[in-house]
């Protein structure tokens, strides 16, 4: 928790665009600047330089503001046809191609026959939501973080996809009866938590929808 630089984000697409998040301890605009424009200067294929004024005791940007130096706010990734916007604090699997697998084998263990609601939980930018909406009735997404359930939302204007309905908020307070009751309760659900996995709250919700069949 010394130095004025703290971290260096960078995420990149199959197209070969990058986005950079640099987080400084301190706003020195003055030396902010000198950093970003050589940044800039050295690496043009920089299509979004993005920074992060970051005081805290740890390196976690969701409750700051990323401010956007040069380029666009987000990259965009092309995956089987669907389009896929990604801003600075929304998560993204971080090996595309492999994601593409990854998704194929979620298809195949979910097996919708097109009868289906689903619910995908920890949907992040709604990437398998949408990978999956076209083959059920109707799938909704939820997730703890805002800006990643604005890009879920854009990315399915974006493809046209209009089956699919995201949710902002902790899953262990969304996801109760009266929310299942109103938009119904999950035939299938998918589920791709963080490291630290579900919580406790979240693996009883899961069994008292009483889902046909669950995707971990």
């Amino acid at each position: 928790q010394s130095g004025f630089l703290r971290n260096l984000i960078i995420r990149n697409t199959l197209a070969g665009e990058f986005m950079v998040i640099l987080s400084f301890f301190r706003d020195d605009p003055e030396a902010i600047e000198k950093l970003l424009h050589a940044t800039a200067s050295e690496f043009p294929e920089i299509r979004s330089l993005m920074y992060v004024i970051n005081p805290k005791g740890n390196d976690t940007i969701q409750d700051l503001e990323v401010k956007c130096y040069s380029g666009g706010d987000h990259l965009v990734e092309y995956m089987e046809g669907l389009k896929f916007r990604i801003s600075p604090k929304s998560f993204f699997q971080t090996n595309t191609r492999q994601a593409y697998q990854l998704y194929g084998v979620v298809r195949d263990f979910a097996a919708l026959n097109g009868s289906e609601t689903v619910y995908d939980l920890y949907t992040g930018t709604g990437t398998i939501a949408l990978f999956l909406a076209a083959l059920c009735k109707k799938m909704i997404g939820i997730e703890y973080v805002p800006e990643a359930i604005e890009d879920a939302g854009l990315n399915a204007q974006d493809n046209g996809i209009n089956n699919v309905s995201f949710f902002a908020g902790d899953i262990r307070d969304l996801m109760n009866t009266s929310f299942m009751t109103l938009h119904g309760y999950p035939d299938v659900v998918v589920t791709d938590p963080p490291r630290t996995g579900m919580h406790e709250d979240v693996t009883r919700a899961i069994l008292a929808a009483r889902p046909e069949k669950i995707v971990y």
